[in-house]
């Protein structure tokens, strides 16, 4: 199982959702989707504009378990 740890990352960084979806270009709803691990899917686009963005790495956002 993957878990999204974004909402970790998110206020590390102190960024809210309206914030961080204006910079990489999605719609609140989607990231929303996306923080609560209730998206099936994700590009890889979003996921390199959430690392850029956010200044980390792939496996800070995404962990298996």
């Amino acid at each position: 199982m993957i878990d999204v740890c974004l909402d970790r990352i998110m206020l590390e960084r102190k960024i809210g959702v309206n914030e961080l979806a204006s910079r990489i270009g999605i719609t609140n709803v989607n990231l929303s989707r996306i923080k609560t691990g209730k998206a099936k899917a994700m590009r890889f686009s979003t996921l390199n504009a959430l690392c850029s963005t956010l200044e980390c790495q792939p496996g800070d956002i995404l962990k298996y378990r």
